[in-house]
């Protein structure tokens, strides 16, 4: 997978996807994580990329011009001409677990992050094939919340993870929140590892696991059990247990 990053700071990506999952899925050849600068793409002296926004308001605007050249130029010097063109924006569909498996599949994908006030609404329209949110709240600049998007996606892109399964139980992966792990030793200032995990008896360990991430889901995030992957049995249980 290659993944090409537009941005205004680059310099900000060196670090997080150096290391871990992210660094590791570049140095075997699995991923590839490029940043290209906007700026580059401004013809003035001083590579300007924002303007003050018509109509009136506070904060500057990134500029239609710079932005459609940097993609146009990119995307040529690449095999991959189609691709997903996402925009990081707070006005984007939520961010899920669903949405980077359907990421993962594609052989390319191009970021746009915003900064400042906004972006022309034209780089929205024209140019962006879709636009993601991390969350209900509105960050500097589109930089972070494009790192989040790709560690997201990286760790599904099949070998990075040490084992496909790694990313099976994770929580949202089935609409639930995952199970509680527990690690050595088996008793830590008097808090005991469930008898269950001990037990060697994986048909009962498979099931604690599913009851605990059922119960763990109620009272954390019933929101999301309506559209969970549930069975008749399993929503009547949560029914009878709420």
């Amino acid at each position: 997978m290659r993944i090409d990053i537009l941005c205004l700071f680059p310099e900000m990506f060196v670090s997080p996807f150096g290391y871990s999952i992210t660094g590791r899925a570049q140095e075997r050849g699995l991923v590839q994580v490029f940043t290209h600068n906007i700026r580059d793409y401004a013809h003035d002296r001083h590579r300007t990329v924002d303007d003050y926004p018509y109509g009136g308001g506070a904060g500057m605007v990134l500029k239609p011009e710079p932005m459609f050249e940097a993609v146009e130029d990119v995307r040529s010097k690449c095999d991959f001409a189609e691709c997903p063109v996402v925009l990081l924006t707070p006005q984007g569909r939520p961010l899920t677990q669903s949405i980077a498996a359907e990421l993962a599949l594609s052989q390319r994908i191009m970021l746009i992050c915003g900064h400042y006030e906004g972006i022309d609404e034209r780089v929205a329209e024209q140019l962006a094939t879709d636009q993601i949110s991390i969350g209900d709240y509105v960050l500097t600049g589109g930089e972070i919340a494009a790192m989040v998007l790709v560690d997201a996606v990286v760790r599904l892109v099949p070998g990075v993870l040490g084992s496909d399964e790694s990313a099976v139980g994770d929580s949202h992966s089935d609409g639930l929140l995952e199970y509680p792990q527990y690690t050595r030793p088996e008793v830590f200032r008097d808090w005991e590892v469930p008898a269950v995990l001990l037990s060697g008896h994986h048909g009962e360990i498979a099931a604690w696991r599913r009851k605990q991430s059922i119960l763990r889901t109620a009272a954390r995030r019933p929101d999301l059990l309506a559209s969970a992957t549930l069975t008749d049995k399993e929503r009547i249980w949560i029914s009878e247990n709420s």
